[in-house]
């Protein structure tokens, strides 16, 4: 009998391998330019891209996407009219694909998902329309499916567009061809890459005609390019020589400097070396290297000036060779002109300069006659000053001596006056002979003074060979002498109430006769009282 034992394992062995066959069968993987829709047991189609996965047979369908990129030609297939009524024929080349699950901006609820590119508005809808519309089918029927749209789309945009526009900027057409038959490929689930025009004719050659006056134009351009670079060059080449002059000159200029610093250091150093032998040897030699040292800062100047003229000269040259450069670049026919008008520059720039050096040079010479003519006005005005206060001093102090002894003598006669004065004092008794002998005492004294109060103000002025009076009068010597005898006059007066000057004028003016008794007898009345004053 067959034993059933047995028979289990085999059954189990049956099925599992059953199970591996059917697994086995079932296993598929999807390339990465095409999907695998896997439907039947769930509500929501599994999807697989570039990865394997597991098909259940009987239970589940696979159906394919192809997802690679896909070119289609489009044709206008005729000519369409433009905008400004010119026929076109026009090919282009679209790049499209299948949008997928990956390629979804939004979510159901219409927000941005997170890292999509903000710039595409693809939806969950657009995704289903894709697999409803294309699932299944090869390039060539996706390619036919879409052909039709895209051309439509290029028509209409051709007649918004005028033939220079469709000529001159291909991409911009593109470009619209692109943004207007994308609306309706998402509806189908498309997206456009890119659409890139690949040919333009017209009925009548025009565009051809467009071109000849294009490279008219651009030959034009061309040649004015080309003279403008060699211009730019010529200019570029004259302002490195220009560059290189200048440093030269900054260089030279430097050297002459310095070698001027090194030649006066030399002078002073030499200066100072001879100054110091000379005090050692003679007086004499300090003013010969004084000499030396002028002559030598003079030579020195002297040279600095020539350097100064080798400069500008250079100046000058680098001037001149600049204009030629640019003489040389006028080769249109505006080109003598431009020399006529640069030559003409160049003789005014020379004329305006040598007159700007002739003008400066007399300038500076009526400078240097004027600093000279001031410095001699005031030397000798300083000069004057030195004198007239000397002069002013020496006088000053000769006077101050003089009066210093006049008024040692006044003093001494004012105490001669006052020992008469208490001499009188003794004599009141004795009447008019006392009185008018006291006169006569007071009148001798007075007279023996005088000479030797003038012999005293005078003796200081005895020295002196001459007297320059400055800003006074010339009579102030004499004036000096006056005053001091009329001190001496006034302090007689002051002390014994005689009064010289009036004594003696009266003894000159005096009468003989009935007069002069009268007179006296007058005067002896005055004179009692005045005595009795006393």
């Amino acid at each position: 009998m067959f034993d059933i034992s047995i028979l289990g394992p085999a059954l189990i062995a049956a099925a599992v391998l059953l199970i591996i066959i059917i697994l086995m069968s079932g296993y598929v993987k999807a390339s990465p330019d095409t999907a695998y829709i896997i439907s039947g047991l769930k509500k929501e189609p599994k999807v697989l891209i570039g990865r394997a996965g597991i098909k259940i047979p009987f239970l589940e369908k696979k159906d394919e996407l192809m997802l690679k990129q896909i070119s289609i030609d489009i044709k206008t297939n005729g000519y369409i009219p433009t905008k400004d009524f010119i026929g076109v024929d026009i090919d282009a080349v679209a790049k499209v694909r299948v949008l997928t699950e990956k390629d979804i901006t939004v979510d159901k609820t219409g927000n941005p998902i997170a890292g999509a590119d903000p710039n595409k508005r693809i939806t969950h809808e657009m995704v289903l329309a894709a697999m409803k519309n294309f699932l299944n089918m090869k390039e060539a029927q996706i390619r036919d499916a879409l052909t039709d749209s895209l051309q439509g789309n290029m028509r209409e945009i051709i007649g918004t567009q005028c033939l220079k526009e469709l000529c001159n900027d291909r991409k911009t057409f593109g470009d619209e061809v692109q943004a207007k038959a994308q609306k309706d490929m998402n509806a189908l689930g498309i997206w456009i890459e890119s659409c890139n025009i690949q040919k333009i004719e017209d009925e009548n050659n025009l565009i051809t005609a467009l071109g000849q006056d294009n490279m008219s134009q651009i030959q034009k351009d061309a040649s004015v390019a080309k003279a403008q670079a060699d211009r730019d060059v010529a200019i570029a080449r004259a302002q490195a020589q220009k560059d290189a002059n200048d440093a030269q000159v900054m260089a030279d200029t430097e050297i002459a400097q310095k070698q001027t610093e090194l030649s006066i250091k030399k002078a002073e150093l030499k200066k100072n070396s001879d100054i110091k032998q000379a005090e050692a040897d003679a007086a004499y030699k300090i003013q010969e290297e004084e000499q030396r040292k002028t002559v030598e800062i003079t030579t020195a100047n002297a040279n600095l000036a020539r350097q100064e003229k080798e400069l500008e000269l250079k100046e000058r040259e680098v001037s001149i060779k600049e204009k030629a450069l640019e003489a040389e670049i006028k080769k249109t026919a505006e080109a003598n002109k431009y020399a006529a008008q640069q030559k003409a520059d160049a003789e005014q720039y020379e004329r305006q300069r040598k007159a700007e050096a002739e003008l400066f040079e007399i300038q500076k010479q009526a400078e240097a006659r004027k600093a000279e003519a001031e410095a001699e006005r005031f030397a000798k005005e300083q000069a004057a000053e030195a004198v007239k206060a000397a002069g002013i001093a020496e006088a000053e102090a000769v006077a101050a001596k003089g009066k210093a002894e006049a008024e040692a003598i006044q003093a001494k006669a004012e105490a001669e006056a006052a020992g008469i004065l208490k001499k009188a004092e003794a004599m009141k008794q004795y009447g008019d002979a006392a009185r008018q002998q006291m006169e006569l005492d007071t009148l001798k004294v007075y007279f023996e003074q005088l000479p030797k109060i003038a012999e005293a103000v005078a003796k200081g002025y005895t020295n002196v060979d001459s007297i320059k009076m400055f800003g006074g009068d010339t009579s102030r010597l004499a004036g000096d002498i006056m005053t001091t005898v009329t001190q001496v006059s006034d302090g007689i007066k002051e002390s014994t109430g005689i009064d010289p000057t009036a004594l003696l004028a009266g003894a000159l003016s005096g009468k003989k006769g009935a007069d002069s008794e009268k007179d006296s007898a007058e005067k002896s009345e005055t004179d009692e009282n005045n005595f009795k004053e006393i």
